[in-house]
């Protein structure tokens, strides 16, 4: 089938890819040692045969990474996307090549020798991830390997997939034409492949024509439609395949699971509900809570009393209760910023604007810089709350938000941050107006479907960095 096609392709590249990295590995190595390279100076009686099978083990390494994450559009990189794998062929071959320099302590092998070679192989893979797999596409899957297809399903189904279909005609598929209930539009709608009939002409289609594979673009509507194309792709020993229109008809994207053999649609992938990927967020979140919470916290809390007592006097803390994980009602911390007024749910839950009375001048400086927030590493400490997450908000707030936006509890499956993907992306501040909820949101949930330490990493960093160098929203 077609995703065999794109992983053995892929195989295919990763292999003479590995053949390139090999003969460029010698052939720097035998110019160095024949030739005066400025500042590279090769040993003859060094032994680099350790590192040239490093930088083998590593394209291996490699070439299951492309197989599993790039297989599907293999045959059509860009230039972009072929930097960006070269980078990732070249880092696994570093890291081996100088944990095998380290661990033995050789002196013998010329580290810039290793490094420039390093370089070449970026450079070389850079070009050749752009250029090769399409044109090896092409000249594997030539005239005797390609898979003539017919369409059957609606002419707006097939409009769909019609990008689709012309982008894999580098791995063999020719589409023959379509089979729909209807005649497709003619004039500037038109299809680009010819119709063929109706879907009960399909036997006549296949006994006619010289077909390798048909796609039906909808699921089936019954039982007897489902057995009469599988008969008839049966019987002229066609392939078939069914594209699942389900997420069409329940207007949400799906993600299929298979389970103990039986297949599921879920609305999203969740990476947290792996153990070891919580195991794995949690150790980040102590690795940044314990040191905050023991050496940076009680001076800052000192410092922060201080002011409010100059100020504002009044309590340190800002204690309200927040919407956690599960919807489990927890008690989220802040140094207090505003002046004491009396206690109204109401006037609570109103957004603090950047020129707030209610703020004191001191309690405007750690709102900037994000201050107020650090007695939240004692939530993160105790396990109600992340480092990064969705940011929880004010009970009445939550709800308003909640019967505005579709989807808006899916926050709720995973702990709230003290930061969140929205907030590192410059969503932060009051939310004026229902656009402004659903973006946050939709970043909210595309964190919990993409989760990956590398995404906490980046989005911490980029807090710190708005820290230093506040962005405009942030008041």
């Amino acid at each position: 089938m077609i995703d065999a096609r794109a992983r053995g392709l892929a195989n295919i590249h990763a292999a003479l890819m590995t053949l390139v990295v090999g003969a460029v590995f010698w052939a720097w190595a035998l110019v160095n040692l024949n030739t005066h390279v400025p500042y590279v100076h090769m040993s003859p009686y060094g032994n680099i045969v350790p590192y040239f099978l490093c930088a083998i083990v590593g394209m291996l390494l490699s070439a299951r990474d492309v197989s599993r994450r790039l297989a599907a559009r293999f045959h059509l990189p860009d230039l972009g996307g072929a930097a960006r794998l070269a980078f990732r062929q070249v880092a696994l071959m570093a890291l081996l090549i100088f944990a095998m320099m380290f661990a033995t302590q050789d002196h013998s092998v010329s580290r810039l020798f290793l490094g420039t070679f390093l370089v070449w192989c970026w450079l070389t893979l850079a070009v050749m991830n752009a250029r090769v797999p399409g044109r090896l596409a092409r000249f594997i899957f030539q005239k005797g390997h390609r898979l003539p297809t017919v369409f059957i399903g609606q002419p707006g189904s097939f409009a769909k997939v019609r990008e689709w279909a012309a982008n894999k005609e580098p791995l063999g598929i020719y589409p023959v034409g379509l089979l729909s209930p209807e005649r497709p539009p003619a004039g500037p709608d038109a299809l680009s492949v010819p119709w063929l009939g109706t879907p009960a002409d399909l036997p006549r289609v296949l006994g006619e024509r010289l077909v390798g594979q048909v796609i039906m673009l909808e699921l089936p509507a019954n039982d007897l439609e489902a057995s009469g194309v599988i008969n008839a792709c049966r019987d002229h020993g066609c392939r078939l395949l069914i594209h699942s229109n389900i997420e069409e008809r329940y207007t949400q994207p799906l993600v299929p699971i298979t389970e103990e053999g039986r297949h599921f649609y879920t609305l999203q992938e969740e990476p947290l509900e792996d153990p070891i990927n919580r195991l794995v967020k949690r150790s980040f979140d102590l690795a940044v809570a314990i040191p905050v919470v023991a050496l940076l916290l009680p001076p800052l809390c000192a410092w922060v009393a201080i002011m409010q007592r100059l100020q504002a006097p009044g309590p340190l803390f800002h204690a309200r209760d927040r919407r956690g994980k599960q919807g489990r009602i927890f008690c989220m911390l802040k140094f207090r910023s505003m002046y004491i007024g009396p206690e109204n749910a109401a006037a609570e839950s109103m957004q603090a604007l950047s020129e707030d009375q209610r703020i004191f001048p001191f309690g405007r400086f750690m709102r900037r810089r994000s201050l107020d927030e650090f007695p939240q590493f004692w939530n993160v400490l105790v396990g109600e709350m992340s480092i990064v997450g969705p940011r929880p908000y004010m009970p009445l707030l939550d709800e308003e938000f909640r019967q505005q936006t579709e989807g808006y509890r899916t926050r709720n499956l995973v702990k709230p941050g003290i930061t969140g993907l929205s907030q590192s992306l410059g969503f932060r501040g009051a939310v004026l107006e229902e656009e402004m909820v659903r973006r946050r949101v939709y970043w909210d949930v595309y964190y919990i479907s993409h989760w990956s330490l590398w995404m906490d990493l980046q989005i911490t960093s980029r807090t710190l960095w708005q820290v230093i160098v506040p962005p405009e929203t942030a008041f």
